[in-house]
Formats: structure tokens, sequence, C-alpha cells
């Protein structure tokens, strides 16, 4: 005769011994899945080509607003704007275009991403103005690379984040 579980203890649902291995699997074997994905490679791809349209959109505008006399940090602000627009864009109907939503819903959590991005970009243009002695164009071009990374997880994430069935 086999012992009797506790009363406590339960055998796994249906639903729960239905599911596919890969939902079951650690935080690592996914992170490492979506590393040999070349879906993934191919999206990152399609947002660097969106992302060096935006960076020259973004240094073209800041660098008319710096020959206008404006602050750095008040151009850097403008010139996002102006790119933000364009990349919200393409990357709504070019990288993840599988993954389109509401069109407001995902352009509201495209712009939080991007206003955290933006915030992270002007604390290091002026790390690197104020304390690294760059001039404010190549400081701009230098902080714009640093955060895309954030910006790309943030968007991939939650703004274009694949709807739940």
């Amino acid at each position: 005769m086999s012992p009797r579980p506790e009363a406590r203890e339960t055998l796994p649902s249906r639903p729960t011994v239905g599911r596919r291995a890969a939902t079951l699997s650690t935080p690592r074997r996914r992170a490492w899945a979506s590393l040999r994905s070349p879906r993934n490679w191919q999206q990152l791809g399609k947002f660097c080509v969106v992302g060096a349209i935006g960076y020259l959109i973004n240094l073209a505008v800041y660098d008319a607003l710096l020959h206008e006399r404006l602050h750095y940090l008040v151009a850097a602000t403008c010139s996002f704007l102006v790119a933000v627009t364009s990349n919200y864009t393409w990357n709504r109907h070019w990288t993840f275009r599988e993954h389109r939503g509401h069109f407001g819903i995902q352009g509201m959590r495209f712009l939080v991403v991007s206003v955290v991005a933006l915030g992270a970009n002007l604390l290091v243009l002026h790390l690197l103005v104020a304390y690294g002695g760059l001039d404010k164009l190549p400081a701009q071009a230098i902080a714009i690379v640093v955060v895309t990374p954030l910006n790309f997880v943030g968007n991939k994430l939650w703004s274009f984040r694949r709807a739940r069935a």
C-alpha cells in the first residue's frame, strides 16, 4: 500500500499539468531562451534602425536649438519630443507591428517609458557636460546611446508587450 498524501498536500490541477514546460521554467531559462530567439534579435535590429533615425532627428533638432541659444537641457527635452513622436510611429508600425494594441494605451505606455529614458538621458547629459567636460552635442550623442538599452527593454516588455490571451 502506498502512503496517503497528507490532507494539506494536493496534486497539481489539470491546468497546471497541461501547461507548456516553458511557462514553468525559471527566469534564467526564459532569459537564455530570449537571447537565443532570432525574432528578438530581429526586433532589436529594427528597434536600433528606428532609434538611429530618431537619434539623427534628436541630434539635428538639439543642435538647431543650441544655435538658437536655448539652454542645453531645455533643448534636449524639446528634441526628445520631436524624436519620440517619430520613434513611436515607426516602432508601432514596423518593429512591434505584431504586438499592436490600443493606440492610446500603447502610446501612453511608450510615453511613460520614454519620459523615464529622457530623465536618465538628462542626468547622463548633465554629468557629461558639468563633470566630464564634454561639449554639449557629443555629450548628448553619448547620453542617447547609454540610455538606449533601458528604452528598448521598457518598450519591449511593457509598451509593446504581447497581449495576453
